[in-house]
């Protein structure tokens, strides 16, 4: 790629540019269509139906549904701020792909072409810093919307980022010290071209605290404390409307898309599955991978969905004991026993272990500890002077 003419390195990057931002629209709609659909299976219903086959042209007529909805701006909001939110929660959506591998290379016309629109040897810090932006865009909104419940709404998404930002950092840092590389395609060629070489089995723990942490990152159930209709009507967008409302719920899903592929690349294994990346000739073997990258991400993605409709909503002191509590101790406990297992033996199998061993037993130790320090609730009587059913759970 440095050798590269100016001229094809700036259409090529064009080209790329216009091919993922299109996907990533597509895969909206498509995750809308999805959620839908597997939804309704999953509670034995059928879901979206009607509009078109097996409903696939759903997202098509909500789409519709939102540009011809009136446009209300109640007089109340703070009007610029209440404009611009929107947008600053989906441009870090957009812009944080560029830095994501989305398959090996392909060799055009002579030039080899790597499928990734800007290969930067930082790729790790500009996620985690455009990340970090998202979540102005949900609290600018809650304010400006002049509302108690959008501001409760915006300040439950801001403590889930600081909460769970760190869990998001440290849990990939142990990547980082056996790839010493912070290039995100480094980290995918590290790891290989089969399952038991990726990090997810190296960093088994760190990889189900970044997972858990990005659920509540993207305000996903069982994490979505800042939306939660039940408590807040509809949180941090609940005076928006027409496409401002459905811009927010496309930064929601793009950040599901989007952090979906960084988890794939970080890992497990990026574009490689047992060597398949490399069948085919110069094109071939490009698309292979792009392919591979993209079944990953579909059945990542499916769990998301699987989880939405699986777990309950955490209660807001649950939400940040499991973050402090449990999620930080493991990440960081991670770390010290990567570096420390990587330096006296050289094996990942070795830190595979030890990652494992650690964590459960930081894990016991922290949920004695606090199994322990739980003050019983006093019994609570009615007139009648007989203890009620809560009352003896709470003494039991």
């Amino acid at each position: 790629m440095e050798n590269m003419p100016l001229l094809v390195l700036i259409l090529s990057s064009v080209v790329k540019i216009l091919i993922i931002v299109h996907m990533l629209i597509i895969g909206v709609m498509i995750m809308i269509w999805a959620e839908r659909r597997v939804s309704g299976w999953m509670q034995d219903r059928l879901g979206p139906n009607r509009v078109g086959p097996q409903g696939l042209l759903q997202p098509i007529a909500d789409g519709l549904k939102f540009m011809f909805k009136e446009d209300l701006i109640p007089d109340h909001v703070d009007k610029p701020l209440y404009v611009l939110a929107p947008a600053m929660l989906l441009v870090p959506a957009l812009i944080t792909v560029a830095v994501v591998p989305f398959g090996s290379a392909i060799t055009l016309f002579g030039y080899e072409i790597p499928l990734q629109i800007a290969s930067i040897n930082i790729g790790i810090l500009y996620i985690l810093a455009i990340t970090s932006l998202g979540v102005y865009g949900v609290v600018l909104g809650a304010w400006a919307s002049n509302n108690k419940y959008s501001l409760l709404g915006g300040l439950r998404s801001s403590a889930q980022m600081i909460s769970y930002e760190l869990t998001l950092g440290l849990g990939i840092i142990g990547i980082l010290m056996l790839t010493s590389s912070l290039s995100l395609r480094a980290i995918a060629m590290e790891q290989g071209a089969y399952p038991w070489q990726w990090n997810f089995l190296i960093h088994f723990p760190a990889f189900l605290a970044f997972t858990t942490a990005m659920y509540a990152e993207t305000n996903r159930l069982p994490f979505d404390l800042a939306e939660a209709e039940q408590e807040l009507v509809a949180g941090y967008h609940t005076e928006y409307s027409s496409m401002k409302f459905a811009m927010f719920f496309m930064a929601e899903y793009m950040n599901m898309i989007v952090g979906s592929a960084v988890t794939v690349t970080l890992f497990l294994g990026g574009w490689h599955f047992f060597g398949l990346e490399n069948v085919g000739g110069p094109v071939w073997s490009g698309l292979i991978s792009f392919g591979i990258f993209f079944v990953k991400t579909a059945i990542f993605l499916f769990v998301f969905i699987w989880v939405r409709w699986t777990l309950p909503r955490f209660r807001y002191d649950q939400l940040m004991n499991f973050g402090w509590k449990f999620l930080l101790p493991v990440a960081l406990t991670s770390i010290v026993v990567t570096g420390t297992l990587w330096i006296m033996t050289g094996s990942r199998l070795v830190v595979g272990i030890g990652n494992v061993v650690a964590a459960f037993i930081v894990v016991s130790i922290v949920a004695g500890l606090l199994v322990m320090n739980k003050t019983p609730e006093p019994a609570i009587r009615d007139n009648d002077q007989h203890v009620t059913p809560s009352a003896l759970d709470a003494i039991e």
